[in-house]
């Protein structure tokens, strides 16, 4: 049998045979029949080809019969010819069929992919924040990747191979009986050894190759973290890379010995794959031949038998595997759904209004908030180290009131921990209050469409995410439609335009993984720029010029002040000497408005601001000194 005839046994025997142990949901195969609806009619053109191209198996093997009994030994040469050229023909058609049957399969596979993976990016992307602090990148990648593939298998690989495998065994099976139901018994006496190896095989490949997937997991994991520029870094500075080395080469080692020991187990199984129908071979040949001595065969029956039998076991073959694997795509299906099913803990009410463009107002009436527990948002599946809490984290926020009205900007310091970043989490629905309600324009956020809200509100953190992308991209990516004017302006008045100028390839210049190509402040200032050209009515500044030098502080800040004007600000303070022109300060400490009021009016109340101003003046001028 050749290498190729065996390459769909051996896809088949890798697959995790403990899928068939798994306990599948129940209406999952309902949910699988509707994603085939859009494509039925590709599908059933698909399986009536393959129909007809597993029936031509046979065709071969008894114009084989013809040419030898009825055309070489009869002497007949004309007979001879038109054989040849049926055979010939027949092989020609049995291409085009190849050709067509896996077109289809491509069309259906694919359109099955893009269907899939579209609803799931498109679901995952609206899922909430808590979703993506918990979930581990690479699992939910996976989900969009392998296991989308994996249930694209049930529609095109699984469902044509248990189609013509079928096929071929009844039409085959006929054939080989209706010429000598003798022989054709006693070669399928040998058919269960190969069936109780390829088991074996199975078996021990199952177990084999989940050992090396999840080494190469693991593998995968320990380089996702030590490339990324982040990992990278601290390797250098730590200063670990022999010790790294050895732990790379430990790990790889486990999935080279693995490596050994299944192409080791493959290599017996092919061993058996060819063994077998040789020695079934021998047997047509050798029984088949005595009968044709005593003339109870033809020559040319003889012949069709043995070609007859060696189409016969790769059907046989793929059969004994059918439930493996469509199990295997079933399992592959249940787990993209598990993402499907999963809720975003922030929907959209029906019926919510768009709210107006000018909307600048904003307010915090008596708003608590606790963060949800881990089963409500997250998959454990989708985690690394699951784990739930041992204990609820209790309240995070308490009783929050204030109002930012238009123009105005509002402070929020205190120390770490406090619940300010959550705060300006609930802003823009990045998480749902827990009581109480947040309005902006004088409207529940709840009740407004989110996408309106989303063009309303506009954030600079002090990490700036920036897109492995041109600086163009990720500017235009706040406003896909602004014309390279609108984009220089926003340079400008964030105080970059010059650099960008000064890089070589300007606008088009690529920043790098997050932007790291890029100093901190160069980053902020992009950001401020991205901000400028989304022009929000309110924006939310989460410490944006934390971790920066005194230069860079000084530009950043330059370029906040003009993203600020005319603009209602929440900003959250690290350095409080960059808010004491704020109209209101808010102190907050463990989740409460502590104090408010400006920072004369603070300061002259004494207090938690107090002590934060004298602590950091007095860090400040230790510094200088």
């Amino acid at each position: 049998m050749s290498a190729m005839g065996m390459g769909p046994a051996f896809r088949s025997l890798r697959a995790d045979r403990s899928a068939t142990q798994q306990r599948l949901a129940r209406g999952t195969v309902r949910r699988v029949l509707a994603y085939a609806l859009p494509h039925r009619s590709l599908i059933v053109l698909f399986l009536a080809f393959t129909v007809v191209d597993a029936g031509l198996v046979v065709v071969s093997p008894l114009l084989v019969q013809r040419i030898v009994d009825d055309g070489i030994l009869a002497g007949n040469g004309e007979l001879v010819t038109w054989l040849a050229v049926t055979m010939a023909a027949v092989a020609l058609l049995d291409g085009a069929l190849t050709v067509v049957t896996g077109y289809l399969s491509s069309r259906i596979g694919e359109g099955l992919i893009y269907d899939l993976r579209t609803e799931v990016f498109g679901h995952v992307q609206r899922q909430s924040l808590a979703f993506f602090t918990r979930t581990q990148t690479g699992a939910l990648v996976s989900r969009l990747n392998n296991d989308v593939i994996g249930a694209q298998r049930a529609f095109t690989s699984t469902l044509s191979g248990t189609v013509s495998n079928a096929i071929s065994v009844v039409v085959v099976g006929i054939a080989m009986i209706a010429l000598s139901w003798q022989i054709t018994l006693l070669c399928l006496v040998l058919f269960p050894l190969l069936y109780l190896c390829s088991r074996w095989v199975g078996n021990r490949l199952a177990g084999l190759t989940r050992r090396q997937m999840d080494g190469n997991a693991d593998l995968g994991n320990v380089m996702t973290e030590r490339f990324n520029v982040g990992g990278a870094m601290l390797l250098k500075l730590f200063g670990r890379r022999e010790e790294e080395d050895r732990t790379f080469a430990t790990r790889a080692e486990v999935v080279r010995d693995l490596g050994v020991r299944i192409a080791l187990v493959q290599r017996v199984f092919m061993a058996a794959m060819l063994a077998v129908p040789a020695i079934a071979t021998a047997l047509v040949y050798g029984v088949g031949g005595h009968l044709a001595l005593d003339g109870v065969l033809t020559v040319g029956t003889l012949l069709a038998l043995a070609t007859l039998l060696v189409r016969l076991l790769g059907p046989l073959q793929g059969l004994s595997n059918v439930r493996i694997d469509v199990m295997t795509a079933l399992v592959s299906f249940e787990r993209v759904f598990e993402v499907l099913d999963l809720p975003s803990m922030i929907q959209e009410k029906p019926g919510a209004v768009a709210l107006p463009t000018s909307s600048a107002r904003l307010e915090f009436d008596h708003v608590a908030f606790s963060y949800p527990k881990a089963d409500e948002f997250s998959l454990a599946s989708l985690e690394a180290i699951a784990r739930t809490e041992s204990r609820d984290a209790g309240p995070v926020l308490r009783d929050i009131t204030f109002t930012a009205e238009p123009g105005q900007m509002v402070a929020l310091v205190g120390p770490s921990g406090a619940g300010k970043t959550t705060i300006t989490h609930l802003v823009a629905r990045l998480y749902d209050v827990g009581s109480g309600v947040v309005r902006v324009g004088d409207h529940d956020v709840r009740d407004v469409t989110l996408q309106s809200l989303e063009d309303t509100v506009g954030y600079v953190t002090q990490d700036a995410h920036m897109f492995h992308d041109t600086i163009r991209a990720n500017l235009l990516y706040a406003r896909p439609g602004a014309t390279d004017e609108d984009v220089w302006a926003a340079l400008e008045a964030a105080q970059i335009a010059t650099l960008v100028r000064g890089l070589p390839d300007g606008l088009d210049t690529v920043v790098g993984d997050r932007g790291y190509r890029l100093s901190g402040g160069e980053r902020q200032r992009l950001a401020i720029a991205r901000l400028l050209l989304k022009a929000p009515a309110i924006v939310v500044l989460d410490e944006a010029t934390a971790h920066l030098d005194s230069e860079s502080e000084a530009a950043v800040q330059h370029a906040l002040d003009a993203a600020l004007e005319d603009r209602t600000s929440l900003v959250i303070a690290h350095r409080l000497s960059t808010v004491r022109d704020a109209d209101q300060i808010l102190v907050i400490d463990d989740g409460r408005v502590v104090q408010r009021g400006t920072h004369a009016e603070l300061l002259a109340q004494g207090g938690l601001y107090a002590d934060l101003y004298r602590t950091q003046f007095a860090e400040d001028a230790r510094t200088s000194a």
